[in-house]
């Protein structure tokens, strides 16, 4: 079994050890089951854990990072996903007449209760999972697609308003967004979209806020971040980087004893 694939609307994810994902901008809404192991997902406000059997579902136009943990007894983690593309919901949309009644907030992902028949649905999906050919794919996940849809609206039917609402994101305050997210690992492209702007006005309304480049901004508060971390909650620089989006431990220790001439670990002693 492979990774996930995020071309096909349904997937499967199967790791053998603690996998990282790492930071992760969600393009789509998705429903997703736990079938062994647990998920770990964090918004950057909140984290929560789920278990074998539980169910969650994440929502597009989102910053998200998770880690996957095996279990004790296979050693494995296994999950599996439905995505429900744009085109996707129009279609469902136009052929059952859902629309969204207005916009509304909504967090990177909520949990859902495991009623019967969305459990027993999901464990059906199991048995395509080495069966589908390309003739499959394009004639039965679509339908599968609709099914879990409709199980969905059926189970909270307040979810149409997040489903159907096909607008992009509207501008918001971004100095509060960048508090909140500074420390995913995305292109500058990510926040601007995020926060209803283009790169350049992004760019030139950041510079009018903070007097200084995105990027420059970006590294000066994940090291103050990081400083805090260490100094005050005796975090170690293995425990920071990734979390504070910096992909590289080196890298990371290297820039931190430029901006303010210790080492994490010289700094934790």
């Amino acid at each position: 079994m492979s990774s996930t694939d995020k071309k096909l609307p349904i997937s499967y994810s199967c790791h053998f050890q603690q996998f990282r994902e790492g930071e992760q901008f969600v393009q789509v809404h998705s429903l997703t089951m736990v079938i062994s192991g647990k998920m770990m997902l964090d918004d950057g406000e909140r984290k929560e854990e789920f278990s074998a059997g539980q169910f969650f579902s994440s929502r597009k136009n989102h910053l998200l990072k998770f880690i996957k943990y095996p279990d004790a007894v296979h050693g494995e983690f296994k999950s599996l996903s439905i995505y429900f593309d744009e085109k996707t919901l129009q279609h469902f949309s136009q052929q059952y007449g859902y629309t969204s009644e207005g916009k509304v907030q909504t967090t990177a992902f909520i949990s859902l209760n495991p009623i019967p028949s969305l459990a027993s649905f999901m464990q059906s999906l199991l048995a395509y999972e080495s069966t589908l050919n390309e003739e499959d794919t394009i004639n039965i996940l679509p339908l599968k697609q609709k099914e879990a849809l409709l199980l969905l609206l059926k189970q909270d039917p307040s979810l149409k308003d997040v489903l159907f609402d096909f607008s992009e994101p509207g501008k918001i305050d971004l100095e509060a967004f960048m508090e909140k997210n500074f420390h995913f690992n995305v292109q500058l492209e990510r926040f601007a979209y995020l926060t209803g702007r283009s790169l350049s006005t992004f760019k030139r309304d950041f510079e009018k806020t903070y007097s200084e480049t995105p990027s420059r901004w970006l590294l000066r508060r994940r090291l103050k971040e990081a400083h805090y971390l260490i100094k005050e909650k005796g975090k170690t620089a293995s425990e920071v980087y990734l979390d504070l989006g910096f992909e590289d431990l080196s890298h990371f220790s290297y820039t931190f004893k430029k901006q303010f001439g210790v080492t994490p670990s010289r700094l934790s002693a």
